[in-house]
């Protein structure tokens, strides 16, 4: 059966979302709040649930999986970033984008794009994203929680609730919240690409 953490969206309860940290520790996927949709997040390290968060949203290999990080500093560890990328990404963080960039070897290479070697990255700017990700203590590997087949993601604990029970340890219930899935910009290039317009305005980054 499926948990549901109610927490509240400005001052989150630790105990809460420390309880949700060890579910993830423990090898669950998740459904977690942030700043432009809900988002199913998983532990970096383990395989089997990054598999099983692959198997909900029915996406293959080449599907960049995301990384919630804490900051900029935390980012830099997964993706190599030069002058120019990180003017950009000082300008989108945090915020609702999230950017490919080349990973480092920190990124298990099953989870970076199989020819291209990228990873994407994000720092969201949520308060209870923020906190259970202080909480887990690393980064998470996450993806927009848009149903199978469809093309809107879930904003709405009640139905993703509904919808994914005992397919999920748990909720974490911060109330609805944007229901638009991030702005996407590649960086691995030699110049910035806008590869999806989500909630992110593109002219914050000059683009």
């Amino acid at each position: 059966m499926t948990q549901r953490f109610e927490v509240h969206p400005r001052n989150p309860q630790p105990r809460l979302l420390q309880q949700a940290a060890r579910l993830l520790q423990a090898g669950e996927v998740l459904a977690v709040p942030t700043d432009s949709s809900y988002a199913l997040v998983c532990r970096l390290e383990d395989k089997a649930a990054a598999e099983a968060l692959r198997r909900l949203r029915q996406v293959d290999q080449k599907h960049h999986l995301t990384l919630l990080c804490r900051d900029l500093s935390e980012l830099a560890t997964y993706a190599r970033v030069d002058n120019r990328q990180y003017r950009l990404l000082k300008l989108g963080t945090p915020g609702p984008y999230t950017f490919i960039l080349e990973a480092t070897k920190e990124v298990p290479r099953r989870l970076s794009h199989p020819s291209r070697r990228t990873i994407g990255l994000r720092v969201p700017d949520h308060r209870v994203t923020q906190d259970l990700l202080a909480a887990f203590g690393e980064p998470l590997l996450a993806t927009t929680l848009i149903p199978p087949g469809e093309s809107e993601p879930l904003n709405d604990p009640d139905e993703i609730s509904a919808r994914y029970e005992a397919l999920l340890a748990a909720v974490v219930d911060a109330g609805a919240c944007p229901a638009q899935p991030t702005t996407v910009i590649d960086l691995s290039g030699s110049e910035p690409v806008l590869t999806r317009q989500g909630r992110g305005d593109p002219a914050r980054l000059g683009l």
